[in-house]
């Protein structure tokens, strides 16, 4: 019985992990889309709803959309759009296939590696079921993480496979598989060096310290890759201002918030409440205190880590897998305005889980009983917690009520509710909200911006042009504002100052719908000539956009009349 168990264990540990996974996530079939960088993503994006194209993939691999570089995930989005169109339920279940998958490779992988059953399968389990993974899964937005983990596993998978036949493929699979996950998302950076640290345990080739070199060498190829990935993500991130100006969050703070965020993390493995999808960042208002305790207490265990680890080699592993891995994203370049954030738990957690999962049994001894028990009923209440967060994340409204109830001064929360509620016809509310942000944030671009777009939507142009005017006395030169301000403007009949800030916004912004606005305030003007050029710049980004056509056809024959002849007929 014991052999056919040890047989088959694999099999069935695999099959209740995806029923277990599937049971308490299939909610999301049902779950919408989000305000919070699902329109931008997916649903309101053309370049993902033309589908699988030549131009398509070009767009992806050439662009820098939304801060980032991540052409697989452009990718796998178009194919979602393909398949499902708005349908949000499909990419709902995409992400969660990606999920089924990773808890499946990470327990294949851990199991290959270490020749360990169950603490494999623990380890897949605290994957599949932890409440701080459902940003990650229930967010589209965040196929990046599904996807890109999908890759990393892979490419510890490839790792082992080369490890065990030290061959020229299996390697060039190592690199492949690590290229195509840097392609969905940067986040892995850090993998060589959890390679190395793989090398150590549960691999076991570091034999001594002249033993270190010649695998550093082996990676060589890795991290040229890592550094290529950094510079192109840097770049992308600062053209598209998501990485925070130093001068307004000074690095002493961003340290702070960053040792605090170490432990913030380990405290809500153990304790998963008040999980939020936006945690704002505390700026100078950081604590002092909660940051050196917090800094004492991981100088602690690492001093502990290393003082057992000849005795205990998976506290090595399991401890900088863990601080590593948090490092491209623990604020210390601060990316975007959250203090921390669950989807950077997502690969992250793994050598937690590992500790736990090795040192469980340790504790335990030979009381398997008590083991056994202890497990069923902790997994148990993860996934309980786990199917209560994902509630959360059903559509928009009760996503950033949650957000206010749990957080405060989260001005992420009040301007996506004001979204909400904006189209929900509760203009009133939706307003408070928008104030309510600009007064946590007024230095923010953001909340000026959005307050803006929500007035002119509501048809109050006036204030709308008013709170462009205080987010460009933040940044003269913001893309988005310029262009926004040029709508409300020429909505106003003020073409002069519409194509001043046209001009501004068309030299980064290089969409269709910002050259015809261009070129519609240059017909007005009566300049026909470049307002045409406009009209034909907009239609070479994509030669189906309607509204360029249209005002095309009308200013060339506009053009052809005669002097005294004019056409009021036009198209905005």
């Amino acid at each position: 019985m014991s052999n056919k168990l040890t047989k088959y264990g694999s099999f069935w540990i695999c099959l209740v992990l995806t029923l277990a996974t599937a049971a308490v996530y299939c909610q999301v079939r049902s779950y919408d889309f989000i305000n919070y960088d699902d329109p931008g993503y997916v649903c309101e994006n053309p370049n993902i709803q033309n589908g699988i194209t030549l131009q398509a993939v070009k767009w992806a691999f050439t662009t820098g959309y939304i801060g980032n570089w991540h052409p697989l995930t452009w990718l796998s989005h178009m194919l979602d759009w393909r398949l499902f169109g708005s349908n949000a339920g499909g990419h709902h279940l995409t992400n969660l296939i990606f999920h089924i998958a990773n808890t499946l490779l990470l327990f294949i992988v851990l199991k290959q590696m270490t020749q360990r059953l169950w603490p494999s399968a623990f380890v897949a389990a605290l994957f599949a079921l932890h409440p701080l993974h459902v940003e990650s899964v229930a967010w589209v937005s965040e196929r990046k993480d599904v996807l890109s983990t999908f890759f990393w596993l892979l490419t510890m998978w490839a790792y082992v496979r080369f490890v065990n036949r030290p061959r020229i493929a299996n390697y060039l699979l190592i690199v492949a598989f690590f290229a195509l996950g840097l392609m969905a998302k940067p986040m892995l950076v850090t993998l060589p060096f959890v390679l190395l640290l793989l090398d150590y345990w549960p691999l076991n080739r570091i034999k001594s310290k002249h033993s270190l070199l010649p695998l550093f060498i082996e990676k060589i190829p890795l991290f040229v890759m890592v550094i290529a990935s950094s510079v192109v993500t840097y770049l992308i991130q600062i053209k598209g201002g998501a990485v925070t100006i130093f001068a307004m969050l000074p690095l002493k703070f961003r340290i702070l918030n960053a040792l605090v965020s170490y432990t913030g993390y380990i405290e809500k493995m153990i304790w998963p409440v008040r999980l939020v999808c936006f945690y704002p960042h505390p700026g100078p208002n950081v604590s002092i205190l909660y940051a050196f305790v917090s800094a004492v207490l991981l100088l602690a265990v690492t001093v502990f880590v290393i003082r057992f680890a000849k005795k205990h080699q998976y506290l090595v592993t399991g401890w900088f897998w863990y601080l590593g891995t948090l490092i491209p994203v623990i604020g210390l370049i601060q990316v975007g305005t959250q203090a921390m954030a669950d989807r950077y738990s997502y690969i992250t957690l793994t050598g937690l889980f590992i500790i736990i999962a090795w040192g469980l049994p340790e504790l335990f001894g030979c009381r398997k009983v008590a083991l056994v028990a202890f497990s069923v009923a902790f997994f148990f209440a993860l996934a309980v917690c786990t199917f209560i967060q994902l509630q959360y994340w059903k559509d928009s409204l009760p996503l950033f009520q949650h957000a206010l109830k749990v957080t405060d001064n989260n001005y992420k929360a009040h301007l996506c509710l004001a979204g909400v509620l904006l189209e929900e016809g509760r203009v009133d509310e939706a307003i408070y909200h928008n104030i309510e942000a600009v007064r946590i944030r007024p230095d923010f671009i953001e909340t000026h911006n959005d307050l803006g777009s929500n007035l002119y939507k509501i048809g109050r142009v006036d204030e709308a042009i008013d709170s462009y005017k205080r987010a460009l006395e933040i940044n003269p030169a913001d893309v988005e504002v310029n262009a926004n301000i040029g709508v409300a403007l020429a909505t106003k009949g003020d073409y002069a100052q519409a194509a001043k800030h046209y001009r501004i916004a068309v030299k980064t912004m290089n969409t269709p719908a910002v050259h015809n606005n261009l070129g519609y305030v240059l017909a007005k003007m009566g300049k026909l000539d470049e307002a045409i050029e406009q009209f034909r710049l907009a239609l070479q980004i994509r030669p189906d956009y309607k509204p360029a056509k249209v005002n095309l056809d009308i200013f060339l024959a506009e053009k052809q009349k005669p002097k005294d002849e004019t056409s009021e007929d036009t198209k905005k």
